[in-house]
Order: C-alpha cells, then structure tokens, then sequence
C-alpha cells in the first residue's frame, strides 16, 4: 500500500437472517449466511496482502475472535443512521490518523476485486481528489477520498441504481475531480455470481449445480 494511504472495509457480522437477505429469498438463510462468509473470506484473502493503516468497521459488534488478525486491522464499529453516515463517519475517523493523507472503502460483496484495485485507487488519489469503482447495478464497490467530502453521503437513494449516477453528477457540478476504476459487480443477488464464484460455492459444497440452474 502506498505511504499515507488507508484502507476502510465495511462488513456485516455474520449473523443468519441477517446477511444476504435477497439471496436468502432464493437460497434460504443458511445458504445466504455461508455465500456471505464465503465473500467475506475473499475479502480478507485480498486485504490481508496489504501492508500499512486498515481500518475494518463491524455493523452491530466488534468481534475481536473472528478470523480477522487484531494485528492487522484496527477494529472499530460503523456509526450512523444510514449508509452514508456511516461511511462519512468511517472516513473522518481514518483521516484523522497520523500520517493518512488519502483512504479508500470496500465491503465484502465484489468477489472480483483484486489487489491491483485497491494499489490503483491510492495511485489515482495522487492526481484527483476522489476515486471510484463503479459497480454494474449503478452503486460502487470502492470510494476513495483525500479529505471527507458530506454531500457525497447525503441524500442517496442507497442499495438503488442511481447511487453511482447521483455522486458523478454531484462530483462535476461540484468541479471535483475523480477517477474512475473498471466496472466490478456486487453479489447482491443469485444472478449476480460470476461463473468463477458459481464454481467456488460448488467446491465448498455451499450449492449444487441443480441449485443454480433453477
């Protein structure tokens, strides 16, 4: 990771009834529970690679147990009313840090992403204030920040289409400059698994061939 930077990971805890719950609709509930550990374990794989400040932020409790290293991550609990207040608040408590001039958010749900996705965006924060990694179902996988911009987290329609769309749009009218990172998709919902995740749920014994043709 490069010198000032600051990775920001948002996860649910994994609780049944709790996680995935559009995929639960399709799979039930304890299939959704283990699709969600599954992408939080790719997460993990990918972030546990980086060197220097990560911050992972829990939605309801912080588990100091979990197979996240206490070593590695600084682990803090998501603080706010909605998705967007709690990604600013996660942002101003980075920023903060010594040193950290520059910091990028990621959930658990984009099994795609990669390594070279997270070094680009603290690369891209070098020439423009903001970054994203736009996601296929109008949302993003990634937002990265040199200082924490409010209005990018206020008044969206979050989980919708138009959450993309509204923050680009908000970006120039604000004569802000951002980059943009390769579309990705979010595992939202069953038609969202790539071939390569279909495969891996498979080798995990999580479905069945028969599961996923339905």
């Amino acid at each position: 990771m490069p010198q000032q930077s600051a990775l920001i990971i948002f996860i649910k805890n994994a609780v049944l009834g709790k996680v995935k719950t559009r995929i639960a609709q399709d799979l039930g509930d304890e299939k959704a529970l283990k699709i969600y550990e599954t992408l939080t374990e790719i997460t993990r794989s990918i972030t546990d690679q980086l060197t220097g400040k990560k911050v992972l932020f829990y939605s309801d409790f912080i588990d100091y147990n979990d197979a996240w290293d206490n070593t590695l991550y600084d682990k803090q609990l998501q603080v706010g009313n909605d998705l967007g207040e709690r990604m600013l608040n996660a942002f101003t408590y980075t920023l903060s840090k010594e040193n950290i001039k520059k910091a990028s958010i990621i959930g658990s749900d984009c099994p795609d992403i990669s390594l070279w996705h997270l070094t680009k965006s603290f690369y891209a924060l070098d020439t423009h204030e903001v970054v994203i990694g736009p996601a296929n179902d109008g949302g993003y996988y990634l937002l990265g920040m040199r200082k924490a911009y409010p209005a990018i987290f206020q008044n969206k329609a979050w989980s919708s289409n138009s959450v993309l769309k509204s923050t680009c749009e908000e970006l120039l009218a604000s004569r802000i400059p951002y980059y943009l990172l390769p579309y990705l998709t979010d595992t939202d919902t069953i038609h969202d698994f790539s071939p390569a995740f279909e495969q891996l749920l498979i080798q995990k014994g999580i479905l069945t061939k028969n599961e996923l043709n339905q």
